[in-house]
């Protein structure tokens, strides 16, 4: 069992920074991925980036490729999302995810194990 706790999230203006952070207790084990995923209002969840524990990993969706930049804290056991250059169309809850077996792309929004709550980041023009 993981328990996964996001933080982080605000409101910010338009070409503005944010670190989101996800505290995982439990066992995470060497063989998992993490993943953030966000939903906007009226819109169906989305993957935003991904990392694979043992071998670091990454893979993001295209429309946050060279302004969000996913890492791992093995020590920590947590996983950050560095936001960059922040956009009106990212405003949305951001989740943390787990996948305990990840043999899918990591996308796919029935593959995660393991949830957050959520914390909105809200970004004005």
């Amino acid at each position: 069992q993981v328990q996964l706790v996001e933080s982080g999230g605000g409101l910010v203006q338009s070409g503005d920074s944010l670190r989101l952070s996800c505290a995982a207790s439990g066992v995470i084990y060497s063989s998992y991925r993490m993943a953030w995923f966000r939903q906007a209002p009226g819109q169906e969840r989305e993957f935003v980036a991904s990392v694979t524990w043992r071998n670091n990993k990454k893979e993001y969706a295209d429309s946050v490729k060279g302004r969000f930049t996913i890492s791992r804290d093995a020590a920590e056991n947590t996983v950050l999302l560095e936001m960059n250059n922040l956009k009106p169309e990212d405003t949305a809850v951001y989740y943390c995810a787990a996948d305990a077996f990840p043999d899918s792309s990591p996308a796919v929004i029935g593959a995660y194990d393991w949830w957050g709550q959520g914390t909105q980041v809200t970004v004005s023009s």
